[in-house]
Formats: structure tokens, sequence, C-alpha cells
């Protein structure tokens, strides 16, 4: 079947939005809630007296979801897991950092408790160059492991052999994914079972294939039965699941998973993969730039202005129709000159391959894989008719202005009001009458109409698709899906 954006997940949908302007919404330290004032003293040694938005924000939640020690979070229930997707530079290290150090602080024996995986052999040395700074004169040991020194000295420097068995010489771990896996494969003694924090930086580039394996291996060793060495098994730990009567018996050690991005919302799929526990959504990517460059908040209620020619329909649909509705109208409807939006690049250009190996559309996308020269040339044909269909995300089409589209269709529905305005207000331009038609997955209907209607959107019009009128367009269908799965092989 073909691969399918899934919508998204409340999560994803409503995250907890984070302030954008860091400069305007600097906090003192003192203001953030429960920072031992060890580490505020250190914070000041370091020149820092105010935290910036994400800082203030998230370091309370992970405070907060340890605040019963590392055992369990508070109620004992397990800790969420938590997603932060901020910009480069808004200070996403410290918001781990600090806390990690707090709860770590009055740990009696020397277990790997923390491991904060990054894709770069820089990145590491930059996070355990800060980890350092905080963790001096506490007693945690901080390893950085990413295969400058040799092998056998990194595990020299994570494990030491004694006569009652191996211990770990290390409270965080900081590694690159080659060197770790190697020492999780290969290092007799050096184990994950404690491991309390999992932080993966720069997640969105962490989760491509190379090293999904690497992230599977950790959350493997994260949760191998202990009776092997036969010690410690009060604290079996079980994969996560519905809480039992067995499960919830002993004091476990949850495995919390903090992920750290500038672009972790534009994929929803990958962050699937990942296997998320009830996950929260920190996120300060989004709003819009106003005309004069100044940015907008998101702020629902000023009723927004549609263009006057404009007719908005939608489509109740499943996954699997969607590319079908697509051609439908393009083949059976005849719709021409069509911008289609998509919630993503790899979906975009997906697309774009079906359409074409499909057949029978004039169709190009439009994406910030293209160079200038061409996206103005793709621009050029689309204008002059050329080209019927153009596929693109909102970030390349933002604030364009592209003459006569007379159609819009939005192939993800938008998540948020202003997403829509944006990509239906690219036709009935000028005066010109223009269409909207959204592809609304049936588990999104309620929450996309209660969008529209919360800004004042009441003219939206329900445009039902019989599974019949699609029926012819199966077979062909079919074929070009089999036909893409051998060129992107």
């Amino acid at each position: 079947s073909p691969q399918v954006l899934p919508f998204l997940p409340q999560w994803l949908a409503q995250p907890k939005r984070v302030q954008k302007r860091i400069k305007d919404n600097l906090c003192p330290i003192r203001d953030v809630p429960g920072i031992h004032p060890r580490l505020l003293k250190k914070l000041q040694m370091n020149g820092i007296d105010s935290f910036f938005p994400v800082q203030a924000e998230v370091i309370p939640a992970i405070l907060q979801s340890a605040s019963n020690g590392y055992l369990m979070g508070q109620g004992g229930y397990r800790p969420k897991d938590i997603c932060v997707s901020a910009p480069t530079g808004s200070g996403k290290t410290l918001s781990f950092v600090i806390p990690i150090v707090q709860v770590l602080l009055d740990r009696v024996v020397c277990h790997v408790r923390a491991l904060v995986v990054l894709p770069t052999k820089e990145l590491a040395q930059q996070v355990s160059k800060v980890f350092n700074v905080y963790t001096d004169g506490t007693g945690l040991k901080v390893v950085l492991i990413t295969g400058q020194k040799s092998f056998a000295k990194e595990q020299e420097m994570l494990v030491q052999k004694k006569v009652t068995g191996y211990c770990s010489l290390a409270d965080i771990v900081v590694a690159t994914p080659g060197r770790l896996t190697d020492h999780i494969n290969q290092t007799p003694g050096f184990s994950l079972t404690q491991l309390r924090f999992l932080i993966v930086d720069e997640a969105d580039r962490m989760i491509d294939d190379m090293h999904q394996n690497c992230l599977n291996q950790i959350v493997k060793a994260a949760f191998q039965g202990e009776n092997d060495s036969g010690s410690n098994m009060l604290f079996q730990r079980t994969k996560p699941g519905p809480v039992t009567a067995a499960s919830s018996c002993s004091p476990q050690i949850p495995l919390q998973k903090l992920l750290f991005s500038a672009t972790l919302t534009q994929d929803p799929e990958k962050l699937q993969q990942l296997d998320l526990f009830q996950p929260r959504l920190f996120t300060s990517v989004y709003s819009e730039k106003n005309r004069d460059g100044t940015e907008t908040e998101q702020d629902t209620n000023n009723k927004y202005t549609l263009p006057e020619g404009l007719s908005q329909c939608y489509v109740p649909c499943d996954l699997n129709s969607k590319p079908l509705l697509l051609l439908h109208f393009m083949l059976k409807m005849r719709f021409t000159r069509v911008l289609c939006f998509t919630n993503s690049r790899e979906a975009s250009h997906r697309l774009f391959l079906l359409v074409q190996a499909f057949g029978g559309v004039t169709v190009a996308e439009f994406s910030s894989r293209l160079a200038p020269n061409e996206r103005r040339r793709t621009m050029k044909e689309f204008e002059q008719g050329k080209i019927q269909l153009l596929i693109s995300t909102d970030a390349t089409a933002r604030g364009i202005d592209v003459k006569g589209v007379n159609y819009v269709i939005n192939y993800d529905a938008p998540q948020f009001i202003r997403t829509y305005i944006h990509r239906v207000g690219r036709t009935a331009r000028a005066g010109e009458a223009g269409v909207a038609f959204s592809l609304v997955l049936r588990i999104q209907e309620r929450r996309f109409l209660r969008m529209l209607r919360d800004a004042g959107i009441r003219d939206i019009k329900k445009h039902p698709v019989k599974g019949n009128a699609l029926k012819p367009l199966v077979q062909q269908y079919e074929g070009a899906l089999c036909k893409l799965e051998k060129t992107v092989k």
C-alpha cells in the first residue's frame, strides 16, 4: 500500500508553544522553579543570569518528570517523553544539561544513567564540555566516546573490572552513534540497564536510516534482562506497556526519551519510529512574518478575511484514497493550474513521483531541493499553463505570488489556521475566482472544522467523492506504485 502520512497525533498538533523572540522573553534563572542552589550558583559563575524561553519551559518539565528521584515520575507514573523543537542557537543544550545533572546529584552508585547521542564528533565534544562545567565538583562522571581515542582507551574510561565484577566509571555518556554501538556490542561490563535518560540531540538527523539501528540497539540494551548476572533482580525493567500488577510491584527505573532538534515537527512518521511514550512537544518553530517583517504570534480570535472570490470545499477521505482523489480531480474533473500542498518535503516528493509515474498530468514539484533558477523556471511554466499541477510544501510557497492559480488542493490538511489561510489565499487573488479543496481524513474532520469555525470561517462545503468514482483509476494506480517502488530502490 502507498506510504502515506499519518494524521498528526494530538501532541504534535497541539504543542506547548515557546516564545520565539529570545531577547524580549528572557527569564531570570531564579524565576524558574525547582533548580538546585548549587546549579544556580554555577550558572551565575558562568555568566548566565537569565534563561532563554526554551530553557525556562523545558528545564522544569524534565525536573518535574523526575520529582520522585529517578525511580518513577510523580505518583509512581512513568514520565512522559519530551520533544523540543527550537531553532539553532536557542539554548537546547542547557535545557537538558541542567535538569539531568540535578536529578543525578544525589546518586550513590555510579551507573550510566544519562546517555546523549549526537550525529557528529564536534557536537558531542561541545555537549560534553557543557556537562563538564556543570558536573565539576559534584563527583558525577562524564565520559565522551566519539572514536577520538583508541577503543581500548575508551573502554578503560567506561568500565573497571573488579573482583566482584564490572563497575561503571560513567554517570553520563556523550557519544556518536558508531562508536556507541561498538561499545554496546563489544565492551564487557558496559551496561545501559540503569539508563534513566536517553537524549537524542539533532533528532531528525539521528533518526535517518543510518542511525535508527543505533537507537534500536540502545533501547534493546536498556531493557536487557539482568538475570544473566543474577544481581539486581529488584529493578528488572519491563518494556513500556500497560501497567499490570506484575509490572508495578517493584520500583523501576523508567527510561525517558528527550528529543531535541531544530526541525523536529516536520515529520511525525519518523518520530513514531522512536516509539515515544505519551510525548509532550515544546516548539518555537512557528509563527509567521508579516509584510513588514515583524512576527505575529498565533492568535486565533482575530477573524481572518478570505478573498471574496474563493469557494471552499473539503473532502472526507481515508489515507489510501488521497492519491486517487488527486488523480480524479486532475484527470476526470480536468482541473487546471492546481497548486497542491503537502505537510512535508518527503510527502511532496513522493506524491510528485507517484503522479508522474501514473502519467497523463503535467506535474512539477516546487521544493527546497530545487535551485533558485529552477524554481523560477517552474513557476513561469506554471503561470503559462504548461504545468497543470504544482506540488509544494508550505515552506516553499510562503508568500509567493503565483499568477492564475485556479485551484488550491490541501493534500494534507493543514494543522494551523494560519497555514490554511495562507494556502487557500494563493488562489482567488486580485479579485479573481478560485476554489480550495481540502482532503481531510475522517479522524481529522472534527478538529479541522473546529479550527475553521473558531476563526469565523463557516462557508466551507462538504464535497464527498463516491468510492465508485475512483474505481476506474485503481488498476493504473497500482501499476504506478510498483513502478515507483522500483525507482526508489
